[in-house]
């Protein structure tokens, strides 16, 4: 299982709730990136081959991939907030490597992450990790 930092909340529920699903995703890219790089050190790689694969695992098309992974196991708050940011339309068109439909998926995933971890559920994102990476360790 990936092991994150031990996150304690900066924002409550309401307050995290008020923040544009952009703004979570913000920080949920950031988090998403720890959970991957955290993951490829648990598999003894050689550097070179942890950046290459954590380059490709935090594409738009691999976090969309793993959006849809997710969805089953998510609350309905939780799946409220994915949509949030699926549904958030950035100021930039997105990677050229990715459609519409991967990249809004990857933002609602970063939504969601980002959310955890600014409300303290660095508990449920473990659990959430789990899912991602079980089949792999």
């Amino acid at each position: 299982m990936t092991q994150l930092v031990d996150v304690s909340p900066c924002l409550t529920e309401t307050e995290a709730r008020l923040l544009s699903p952009l703004q979570l995703a913000y920080v949920g890219d950031s988090v998403h990136a720890l959970m991957v790089r955290t993951h490829l050190m648990r598999k003894n790689l050689p550097v070179g081959d942890m950046h290459r694969a954590a380059n490709q695992a935090v594409s738009a098309v691999s976090q969309a991939r793993e959006m849809q992974q997710l969805l089953p196991h998510l609350s309905q708050k939780e799946t409220d907030i994915a949509r949030r940011g699926r549904n958030a339309h950035p100021r930039h068109s997105g990677p050229k490597s990715a459609t519409v439909r991967e990249y809004a998926d990857a933002t609602g995933l970063e939504a969601l992450l980002g959310y955890l971890y600014l409300t303290g559920q660095g508990e449920r994102l473990r659990e959430l990790s789990t899912y991602l990476y079980a089949e792999e360790t």
